[in-house]
C-alpha cells in the first residue's frame, strides 16, 4: 500500500515527506475501521479506498498549489473527509474545515485530526447555510451537490477573491450551464489520477 501510494504522489508530482505518507495511510486505515460501524464510503476494498478516495483527492493538490493554497479553506458536504482531511495533511499551512450536516462523519473528522495530530484540521455538524464561521479563500466540494446548488449555498463564506473548487468526474457541460450569470466559470481542469481509469475535472469559478 505504501509502494503504491509513494509512487502516486511521484507520478502527481507532489513531495511529501515520510510524515506526510504516514498520515495518509494512518487516515485510510481510520477510514476503514470506522466504514464498519459509519458507513462513510460505499467503497470497501483497501486497494480501491486508496486509488478511488485517497489518490483521486490528491490529485487535486498540485492544481490547488498553483492557484496558491489559502489560510483558510472550508470543504463542503465533506463525508469521510474527502478531499478536506488530504488537503489537511498535505497543506499543513492551511485551515481546514470540513463540513458535513450528518453528525457522526463530523465527529469522525474530528477523530482523524486528534489521532494524526492535525491541529489544522476541523470537522463541523452543520448545514452549510446555516453555518457561521469566518470567511474562506477556496470553498471545495466533492460529489457534494450540483455546481448551482453548491455555490448557492456556500456563497455567504467566500473571502474577498476566494474561490470555488468543485471537484467531478467527466466534465459536467449541463451544470455549468445552469449556473446563474453571476457565477463565472474560469477554468476547468482536467485531472489524471495515477491508477485509476476514470475521468474526473476540477472546476473552478468565482462570483462576478
Amino acid at each position: 500500500m505504501r509502494a503504491a501510494l509513494e509512487q502516486a504522489t511521484q507520478q502527481l508530482g507532489l513531495d511529501l515527506s515520510a510524515t506526510q505518507i504516514d498520515q495518509l495511510l494512518a487516515y485510510l486505515a481510520l477510514l476503514q475501521k470506522w466504514n464498519k460501524v459509519y458507513n462513510l464510503t460505499a467503497v470497501r476494498d483497501p486497494a480501491q479506498m486508496l486509488s478511488h478516495h485517497l489518490v483521486d483527492s490528491l490529485a487535486a493538490i498540485p492544481p490547488l498549489l498553483r492557484h496558491g493554497a489559502p489560510q483558510r479553506l472550508m470543504d463542503v458536504g465533506a463525508g469521510g473527509g474527502l478531499p478536506g482531511v488530504v488537503i489537511a495533511i498535505c497543506c499543513p499551512g492551511t485551515d481546514v474545515t470540513c463540513v458535513d450536516a450528518v453528525a457522526k462523519k463530523a465527529t469522525f473528522i474530528q477523530q482523524v485530526a486528534a489521532e494524526l495530530k492535525l491541529p489544522n484540521l476541523h470537522g463541523v455538524h452543520s448545514r452549510v447555510e446555516t453555518l457561521q464561521a469566518q470567511a474562506f479563500g477556496v470553498i471545495t466540494s466533492r460529489a457534494f451537490a450540483s455546481l448551482a446548488d453548491f455555490t448557492s449555498l456556500t456563497r455567504q463564506h467566500l473571502a474577498e477573491g476566494a474561490v470555488w473548487m468543485a471537484m467531478k468526474g467527466q466534465n459536467p457541460a449541463d451544470e455549468i450551464a445552469a449556473l446563474p450569470s453571476d457565477v463565472d466559470v474560469f477554468h476547468v481542469e482536467q485531472l489524471t489520477v495515477p491508477g485509476l481509469d476514470a475521468q474526473r475535472c476540477l472546476v473552478w469559478m468565482r462570483p462576478k
